[in-house]
């Protein structure tokens, strides 16, 4: 179930990573599974939104971005994922500034 990520007052950063799959699947849900267990640890994330072709992360900083780019296992996911998982992938990030919604009272 899809769920909205509760972020910190801004400023902080967005990672939005939009992907076209390949006909191969072999592998990628549990390497899904790994890599949202590993970032979950990582310094600085703040969470995550995702829906089929598109993630988003939220990140405290550019420095805690960079070193979950450069995780040696995130590294050999971004590998697969070029070989193998993604006919095509854009990674853009930005710095949110403002942010509001709506949470309804259950």
């Amino acid at each position: 179930m899809a769920t909205i990520a509760r972020t910190p007052t801004p400023p902080y950063y967005a990672v939005i990573f939009t992907s076209e799959r390949s006909d191969v699947s072999d592998g990628y849900a549990d390497m899904a599974k790994d890599m949202m267990e590993l970032v979950q640890g990582q310094p600085g994330f703040l969470g995550v939104e995702s829906a089929p072709g598109i993630t988003i992360s939220y990140w405290r900083d550019l420095a805690s971005i960079r070193q979950w780019k450069e995780n040696e296992r995130h590294q050999l996911a971004q590998a697969n994922g070029k070989a193998v998982w993604y006919d095509a992938y854009q990674t853009r990030i930005c710095k949110v500034e403002r942010d509001y919604g709506f949470h309804r009272e259950t």
